[in-house]
């Protein structure tokens, strides 16, 4: 297996991007393998690594479906439902209360303090 180029930060040659830089084109790497890196140095630990897609070989990202709608819109609604009262919170249930602010915090009470 041969090494992966590596490239020193913002020195990457035309021809690569990463994910997010694929994604803003409407790009997906489409089963590639990572092609380069690229190395931003740090002073106390270990450089930072992006991994880095060859542009010419990536392929347009998948159009959304009504199935894949209808399954997201699904999925958002069961973030806001609460699972203690089983309403609809109308915001997205913070995953350190794990339910709604209502329920996590009766009336009489503030923040969870006896009055």
């Amino acid at each position: 297996m041969a090494a992966l180029p590596v490239f020193r930060w913002r020195l990457a040659p035309d021809g690569y991007a990463t994910r997010r830089q694929l994604r803003a084109r409407g790009l997906r790497p489409g089963g590639q393998d990572v092609a380069a890196q690229l190395e931003r140095p740090r002073r106390r630990r270990g450089p930072l690594v992006a991994h880095l897609y060859r542009v010419d070989l990536a392929k347009p990202v998948r159009p959304m479906t009504p199935a894949r709608w209808a399954a997201l819109g699904k999925a958002n609604a069961a973030r806001r439902r609460c699972p203690t009262c089983r309403r609809d919170a109308g915001y997205v249930i913070p995953a350190s209360l794990g339910m709604c602010v209502p329920c996590a915090y009766p009336e009489g009470t503030s923040h969870g303090i006896a009055a």
